[in-house]
Order: structure tokens, then C-alpha cells, then sequence
């Protein structure tokens, strides 16, 4: 169980440096371009600085109202805050928020910048069709989320991936326009030069957001593997949230809240639930197949 928590914080951390790799080439093709030199890096550097701001302060509270989740205390569920407390104080965790989403489809997500600012957020289709030990397994897979700094890792990994996105848009719209220093250059000796680095930049441009892409979900799905042995760590007991994994995959619900922009979060993808051996790059989850199958070898 170690070695697979160890493994999978690897792959995240090696996720995270290709991810910062391709930003700042593309920044630095772009500071080549507008005759910046080493400027696009600082350029890059700002733009994913402004991107990580914007999300990390204000990302939780626009996440639940967009999933039309509202708070509730103790004695609105005292079985839930229950199964959350004992599980806060196994892992050292402080309490997080609790919302509920009306929703018959069993789900749940958990958001916010820091374990002092964190939320969890269920359904009620996941109350009613999850027996203790499945609810203690899913709300232990949420809680490992907040406690690995997941949402701070979607967070980075977001804007990282967005900032390369915008500046391989502005390189592309310099191509187009005639502008940066190859426009007013062929009018000097560098304009020849620099031929080769508009050929690798556009290539670049219009690659490297495919490529963050990838690596953005390639880092979802690491973080998956991790939540759920981390999980099974904090219960001692992963047949709990195999269990429970299995029942949200056959649910016939749909989960009418969910969006393309907030699938991610959810601790089986709404889009993806009914198909349990789906691995595909574009993928935001694990196979479930998979993510049960290793469960299930955790002794």
C-alpha cells in the first residue's frame, strides 16, 4: 500500500515538471518571436502566476454554486457528519464543510484551496443507496483528496495548462497578423534567422496545448490511484470503497448537475461511469475495472 502511494506521488511530481517544461518553452518560442529573448519565461511565469491567483482563491465557492450544492450542519445529517469526524480525527485531518447536492445518481467531490479551506460535497442518491461502510470508504477517498493537497495540484496544474494554452494563442495570432519581430524583420539580417524558430514555434504552439491536455488528465488520474489507496490506508479497509465504487458505476442515474468543466472532481465520472474498462488518454478518471482490481489487492 506504501509503495503504491509512494509510486503515484513519483508519476504526479514527473507529471508537474513536463507540464512547467512545455509552458516555458512555449514562452520562451514566443520571447524569441517578439524579440524578448529570455522575456517570454518571465511573460510565461506571470501569466500562470495570474491563472493560479484567480483559481485558488475564488475556485471552491464558484465550483459548488456551479454544482447547486448549499452547506448543512449536524443536525441536518447526523450519520454523515459522523462517518466525516471519525474519519477527520483517524487521519488529523480539521473538518471540513459538508454540502449536499440533490441528486438521485450516488457521487461525491471534495474542493478548496487547503485542508483549513476545504469542502466535501455528496449527493443524496449517495446517501440513500450507500450502506456505512461504502459511505465511510467514498467520504475517506474525498478526505485523502484534501489531505494530499489535490485540489492545490488541480489548481497548479489547471493554470499551468491554461497559461500555455493563452500564450500558444497569442504566438499563433502573431503568426497570423504578421506581427512580433519577424514582421518587421525581414526588413533586417535577422529575419532570415529566425525562419526556423517560427517553423518549430508554430509547431509548438499548436502542440503544446494537446500536450498539457494530456498531462492535465494523465495528473487527475495519478491523483485518482493515490486518493483511493490513501483511503484504504485511512479505513483499513478497501472493500469499502471497492464496494461502493462498483454500486456508483451500475447506478442508472445520470447526474444532472455535472458538466464537461466539472467531471473531473467527482469521485467516478459521470460520463464515463458505465463504462468501467474505458483507458483512455482523454480520460479524466482510471479505468474503474482497475481502480477496483487494485483496491481489492491491498493487503
Amino acid at each position: 500500500m506504501y509503495d503504491a502511494i509512494a509510486a503515484n506521488r513519483r508519476n504526479t511530481f514527473l507529471l508537474i515538471a513536463i507540464i512547467i517544461g512545455v509552458l516555458m518553452l512555449v514562452g520562451y518560442a514566443l520571447g524569441l518571436y517578439w524579440g524578448l529573448g529570455e522575456g517570454g519565461l518571465l511573460l510565461a511565469g506571470i501569466v500562470a502566476l495570474m491563472w493560479v491567483g484567480i483559481s485558488y482563491f475564488n475556485g471552491a465557492s464558484i465550483l459548488l454554486s456551479a454544482s447547486r450544492a448549499r452547506e448543512i450542519q449536524k443536525a441536518d445529517n447526523p450519520k454523515l457528519f459522523n462517518v466525516v469526524e471519525e474519519l477527520t480525527i483517524a487521519s488529523g485531518l480539521p473538518m471540513p464543510k459538508i454540502y449536499i447536492i440533490e441528486d438521485s445518481s450516488p457521487n461525491a467531490f471534495a474542493t478548496g484551496r487547503d485542508p483549513e479551506h476545504a469542502a466535501v460535497a455528496i449527493t443524496t442518491g449517495l446517501l440513500e443507496k450507500l450502506d456505512r461502510a461504502e459511505l465511510q470508504g467514498v467520504m475517506a477517498h474525498e478526505l485523502a483528496h484534501i489531505q494530499n493537497r489535490d485540489i492545490l495540484y488541480a489548481t497548479l496544474i489547471g493554470a499551468l495548462a491554461g497559461a500555455i494554452i493563452l500564450i500558444s494563442e497569442v504566438f499563433l495570432r502573431s503568426l497570423h497578423f504578421g506581427a512580433g519581430r519577424s514582421g518587421r524583420s525581414g526588413r533586417n539580417r535577422g529575419g532570415a534567422g529566425l525562419a526556423p524558430i517560427i517553423v518549430l514555434g508554430a509547431i509548438l504552439a499548436v502542440l503544446a496545448p494537446i500536450i498539457a491536455q494530456l498531462l492535465q488528465l494523465a495528473v487527475s488520474r495519478q491523483r485518482e490511484y493515490l486518493a483511493d489507496a490513501s483511503a484504504a490506508l485511512m479505513t483499513r479497509y478497501p472493500e469499502g470503497l471497492a464496494s461502493a465504487l462498483e454500486k456508483i458505476a451500475r447506478d442508472p442515474d445520470k447526474l444532472e448537475v455535472a458538466s464537461r468543466a466539472t467531471q473531473h472532481l467527482y469521485i467516478v465520472n459521470p460520463f464515463e461511469k458505465d463504462r468501467w474498462n474505458l483507458d483512455s488518454l482523454w480520460s479524466t478518471h482510471p479505468p474503474l475495472e482497475e481502480r477496483i482490481k487494485r483496491l481489492r489487492a491491498l493487503r
